[in-house]
């Protein structure tokens, strides 16, 4: 008998050590292809140390360190969380940092002026839109008689703020200042939640050379409330609603504090979402190393974008290290789909773009929304002619670093020659908005003054 169970248990045994083989072969196999060196690139600094804060946006940067792309290329890489915007800033720009997951707008306001000042560049767009715009149940409740309907009851999207005007109006005759919350001055989200206000004849506030509150003139305060603290500011009733990426929006819903009312690709239809910003400094005297960085991070770009890989994605961006949320809330944006009310999801494939429609390309044409938004707003408080705003994107925008990353990819086999834009460096003139106005970036001064709330300047030479 004993003879018989430990012939039993050396069976057993000897299955396991090949299912765990298979596994470990497996994975080995992927790991070494992903690590096999793909190119003869000196690389000047094969140490970093890369900077993020704790949103989805943030994959493209998990995903080339797990799946062992910045290895690949000869790179070992550190990837921490930081606390807010202005520390990823100001950590990039003293060298404590070798590059960042940043706000698209962080770089190009630091080269027009606005705030701390520095010479930063974007080789690699990290994603197309990924934010929403979310309000407590109780604005939510009062928004939701003025949203039309489709037959089985629910919303009709997108949601203007058309909807909300009356309720603002409410809370103004109660003696109430209306207050919404945004990520930082200079970013998508502010710019975004203006945009859906101002469409709606709601005035979001100015900024002057003397005043870098934006809240001249408001008929809503905005305020900076760091991405992962938005869902408990707004519980506590500091705010009403807020403009965030995610999951934010998407915990506010888990959590039944709020209801997400629009998201930014309602706004924007794929508009541009953060960018990875070095110092120019750094790319000038580490060339390869910024090549190599980029062609890690555009991989990282496709293996997120194919479908099968997203729940791996939402593993690795709950772990404690990256963004650190729960992956049911993770997985309700980052696999195709978005919850507004609790119950009420629905398909949004591409609420969370990664590589697909060129996204990984720095493209003038969107850093110069930035810019016309800062004009707008009054961040860049004087008029200029409208040769500035190109050559000031282009001293940031940087698509020549990005080509010679994706040449060298598609000669490694990695990507295919198609992906590679047929480009000046200037997206088609499009009414891809929610209000419908057309955005050309080959005419911002034109563009600025086709808005009825907001700056207007005078030439357009």
């Amino acid at each position: 008998m004993k003879a018989i169970a430990l012939k039993i248990i050396g069976t057993f045994l000897l299955l396991v050590l090949m299912a765990c083989g298979s596994k470990a072969k497996k994975e080995s196999k992927e790991t070494a292809e992903a690590k096999i060196p793909t190119s003869t690139l000196a690389i000047e600094k094969p140490q970093l140390t890369f900077g993020f804060i704790k949103l989805t946006d943030m994959a493209p940067l998990a995903i080339a360190k797990e799946k062992g792309f910045f290895e690949a290329e000869g790179l070992f890489v550190s990837v921490e969380a930081q606390s807010n915007w202005k520390n990823v800033l100001d950590r990039v720009i003293d060298g404590q940092l070798d590059g960042s997951h940043m706000l698209s707008g962080q770089p190009i306001a630091a080269g027009a002026g606005f705030g701390r000042q520095a010479e930063l560049v974007t080789p690699f767009s990290m994603d197309l839109n990924g934010n929403g715009i979310t309000v407590s149940n109780d604005v939510w409740s009062k928004m939701k008689p003025n949203v039309p309907t489709s037959s089985d009851g629910k919303p009709i999207h997108p949601i203007k703020a058309d909807a909300l005007k009356p309720v603002i109006s409410e809370y103004k005759t109660n003696g109430k200042p209306f207050k919404m919350g945004m990520v930082f001055p200079v970013s998508t989200h502010n710019y975004e939640i203006r945009y859906w206000l101002a469409a709606a004849g709601i005035h979001p506030g100015m900024y002057t050379a003397d005043n870098v509150q934006g809240q001249i003139n408001a008929e809503v305060l905005l305020s900076v409330t760091p991405p992962p603290q938005m869902p408990a500011t707004l519980e506590s009733g500091t705010i009403y609603g807020y403009c965030v990426g995610e999951p934010w929006n998407q915990q506010a819903v888990f959590k039944g504090i709020g209801v997400p009312v629009t998201t930014n690709y309602d706004i924007w239809k794929n508009n541009p979402e953060k960018v990875f910003v070095m110092t120019k400094r750094f790319v000038e005297e580490n060339p390869n190393t910024a090549i190599a960085v980029t062609k890690a991070l555009i991989r990282a770009g496709k293996w997120l974008d194919e479908p099968e890989n997203r729940a791996e994605a939402v593993k690795f961006l709950s772990m404690s290290q990256y963004v650190g949320a729960d992956d049911v809330v993770l997985a309700n944006s980052m696999t195709g789909t978005f919850e507004f009310e609790k119950g009420d999801k629905r398909s949004m494939p591409d609420f969370n773009v990664f590589y697909k429609y060129n996204a990984t390309y720095p493209f003038y044409s969107d850093g110069i929304w930035f810019l016309t938004q800062m004009r707008r707003w009054g961040q860049i408080p004087e008029e200029k002619p409208a040769a500035w705003y190109e050559k000031t994107i282009k001293d940031i925008y940087r698509p020549d670093i990005w080509k010679k990353a994706a040449e060298l990819l598609v000669a490694e086999g990695h990507i295919p020659a198609s992906d590679i834009p047929a480009t000046d460096g200037y997206k088609p003139a499009t009414s891809d908005f929610i209000d419908g106005n057309t955005y050309n970036a080959k005419d911002p001064i034109g563009y600025i003054n086709s808005f009825e709330i907001g700056n207007k300047d005078g030439s357009s030479l």
